[in-house]
């Protein structure tokens, strides 16, 4: 079966080299394999020390390379409703230079990464797909925007649609602004259905996994804690946990020494704190990793034991739904946070959780729209809310 394998953490943290080791391992043991990023700041190339861009780039046996360039695939996939878009800013135009130099929606640059990786899976032969992506804030809009997008176009698509319809013959002359023709609208609808498919995809346990890479140290413990909190409130698999730059204990110099103790209480921490999933420890190197044979080290030294490093691990916490003699109960895995934290009400169809600066829309399962919300008990790191 094919899998994408998602890396994110804090930057600086390594996430490029330690998604590229599991590249380059995945290649060794003959699977076609393709690494791609998604960080608009790109360091594949310097990484692998060869040129790597838009194009799909071989760096060896059963390994390729690709720096998504979301602007032109904004263009080359969805020309028709990018036109439509530029249109209705151009007829608003009124001599403004920052409207005229607009090219795409907020947002629009991580859906179309995403939709790549997506056209990957489906219309290539790669058996798998590591994905190198930006810092955990930009990693989580970008998880977060399709199911957000979607949730919008299916409130708000069907009047958009007839509004379209209705109102396009009389508005360049009535409003003075140019509506999306048909083939935006066929782009659009294309673009919804996609939506649904990357959702599904992204979120199968059997297919996607999002791996955290962090390193011994206070600040970045704290906010890999966060980031595993809310990929499991957006429902995605974390499936393993990678400690980077880890001190050799064998060095005998006393400011080492003592750098060496607090390591080991963090990595006591982490242990602790992400007791339910694998964790993977990667020694600190003295030189800068470059070029495929030092990417390689890493194999050797934290991969070589690890035989289940690309298995599925489907069966860890997540989002269910549970029937009960009374209804259902859905339980939301919640890691790192406190119940005072957690805010969840009831907007028509939708269960809304909000946690800090971070909210999701849950659409409720036609079996329980019929049903209502009775309690929301947070308890043993689970959000549970029944439905009677």
């Amino acid at each position: 079966m094919k899998r994408i394998l998602i890396f994110t953490g804090k930057g600086g943290v390594g996430k490029t080299s330690v998604a590229a080791a599991h590249a380059v391992k995945s290649a060794k043991e003959g699977k076609k394999t393709i690494i791609v990023s998604t960080d608009m700041a790109h360091n594949l190339g310097d990484l692998f020390d060869m040129k790597i861009g838009r194009e799909e780039v071989k760096v060896a046996d059963n390994l390729y390379a690709l720096e998504i360039d979301p602007d032109y695939m904004c263009k080359s996939e969805f020309r028709h409703m990018m036109d439509a878009i530029s249109k209705m800013i151009s007829s608003l135009d009124k001599g403004d230079k920052e409207l005229d130099s607009f090219t795409m929606l907020p947002g629009m640059d991580e859906l179309f990464s995403l939709l790549k990786i997506q056209q990957l899976y489906v219309n290539s032969d790669y058996e798998r797909i590591v994905v190198d992506c930006a810092p955990t804030g930009e990693t989580l809009a970008l998880l977060k925007f399709p199911e957000l997008l979607c949730w919008y176009m299916d409130k708000f698509f069907p009047i958009g649609k007839i509004a379209m319809r209705i109102l396009s013959p009389f508005s360049k002359k009535l409003f003075q602004v140019q509506l999306p023709d048909g083939k935006a609208m066929s782009d659009i609808e294309k673009l919804y259905v996609k939506l649904i498919e990357l959702q599904e995809l992204l979120k199968n346990k059997e297919v996607s996994s999002v791996r955290l890479v962090t390193i011994p140290e206070k600040m970045v413990i704290e906010e890999t804690k966060r980031n595993y909190m809310y990929m499991n409130l957006y429902n995605y698999n974390v499936d393993g946990i990678f400690v980077n730059r880890i001190l050799p204990t064998q060095i005998d110099n006393p400011f080492f020494k003592e750098w060496i103790q607090i390591q080991k209480e963090y990595l006591e921490e982490i242990k602790t704190s992400f007791d339910r999933i694998p964790i993977y420890y990667i020694p600190w190197y003295d030189t800068d990793l470059l070029g495929i044979d030092s990417v390689n080290r890493i194999c050797e030294d934290a991969f070589k034991e690890s035989k289940d490093l690309f298995a599925i691990k489907a069966d860890l916490e997540g989002e269910t739904y549970e029937q009960t003699e009374e209804g259902y109960v859905l339980k939301l895995y919640l890691p790192h946070v406190e119940k005072n934290q957690i805010d969840v009400r009831l907007s028509g169809s939708d269960v809304i959780v909000k946690i800090g600066n971070y909210k999701r829309n849950i659409p409720m399962p036609n079996a329980l729209r019929t049903m209502n919300v009775t309690a929301a008990k947070f308890e043993d790191q689970t959000l549970n809310i029944t439905f009677e």
